[in-house]
């Protein structure tokens, strides 16, 4: 259609009724449906913000009071006496046993399911890629009670002998001195976890990395790339912020798993002594908590098993935001 000058216009349409909408007003339709979605969507993100900030919200206000009458360091004490007249409690046994295993876990988890990825998305047939992320993924849904159980009784067995040669070869670095425990170590549990989050890395790294433009791989190739070449820079840079994504969300159900890591962790005795070694039992945040659970009976004592959580959730959530920066550095720069 022309205007009055002669000159083509483009804001110009017809309308579902015939009549002359703006082109510009096209894109968005104004359908009923398109509406309703986008209210949804919009309600979606305010309701998980609402809900992060009440659970926020709750876990200080109910972790404050006993925090002002903890006689105690919270931070760099192991003292855990969180009832009586005098209260004092500290989470540093928590926090270096919660750390340790799900830096563990990561250690391992993450290499190992990117290679499993790349194996699955590039090297695979195709008779097998299928059977083998259907096979990943259920290995995902598994309940965590079961890896508990299958540590317990099947890994153990076999571990044990291992970490007795651990500890007799290299005793002398600090983060693998004997320690006597003969139960489940901060190493153990750290391994069991990488078994548990592995199918969640790989089953999101195959997604992203199956993603990669087509022509991106064949312009490799064509240029002289071999078949690694050509996964090195363009699959793996193409696919890296989805990978730290992965590695987060396994990274938070690490940390806060509990079933499994109460199964398995060996709890130290009131006044034994502190080590930094791997080889050491100790308890998780959330394991204390579910094996504590009864003691909710003042609320001093409730409030100190809450202030622990909040560690816990600030911990999570200091996580996930590092890794949020990290992703949109990368997207800016590659941009």
């Amino acid at each position: 259609m022309s205007s009055v000058t002669g000159v083509p216009t483009v804001n110009d349409g017809e309308g579902p009724d015939g009549q002359r909408v703006p082109q510009a007003d096209r894109a968005s339709t104004g359908r009923l449906g398109d509406r309703l979605f986008g209210g949804a969507a919009t309600a979606s993100g305010v309701i998980v913000i609402a809900m992060v900030t009440l659970i926020a919200t709750f876990l200080i206000i109910q972790a404050v009071p006993a925090l002002m009458n903890n006689q105690e360091n919270f931070l760099t004490s192991r003292v855990w006496s969180p009832g009586g007249e005098e209260p004092g409690f500290g989470i540093l046994e928590f926090l270096w046993t919660t750390v340790a295993a799900a830096t563990i876990a990561m250690l391992i988890a993450v290499p190992f399911g990117v290679a499993v990825a790349l194996f699955l998305t590039q090297y695979a047939p195709a008779w097998m890629r299928g059977p083998a992320a259907a096979l990943v993924d259920l290995l995902a849904a598994v309940p965590s009670i079961v890896y508990g159980l299958w540590g317990l009784i099947t890994f153990a067995p076999f571990f044990k002998p291992f970490q007795g040669w651990l500890e007799s070869t290299f005793g002398w670095f600090p983060l693998l001195a004997q320690t006597g425990i003969t139960g489940g170590t901060i190493l153990f549990i750290g391994i069991v976890l990488s078994i548990m989050v592995v199918p969640i890395v790989t089953a999101l790294s195959r997604e992203i990395f199956g993603q990669t433009p087509l022509a991106h791989k064949e312009g490799a190739l064509a240029l002289g790339a071999t078949h690694w070449e050509m996964i090195r820079t363009t699959v793996l840079p193409f696919g890296r912020p989805g990978v730290i994504s992965a590695a987060m969300l396994a990274l938070g159900r690490a940390l806060g798993e509990t079933l499994a890591v109460t199964f398995l962790v060996s709890s130290l005795p009131n006044g034994a002594a502190w080590t930094w070694s791997l080889f050491n039992g100790g308890e998780t945040f959330a394991s204390k908590i579910a094996n504590n659970a009864a003691e909710f009976s003042s609320p001093t004592r409730t409030g100190a098993y809450i202030a622990a959580g909040l560690v816990l959730f600030v911990l999570t959530f200091a996580v996930n935001s590092i890794a949020r920066i990290v992703i949109e550095r990368r997207k800016a720069f590659s941009e």
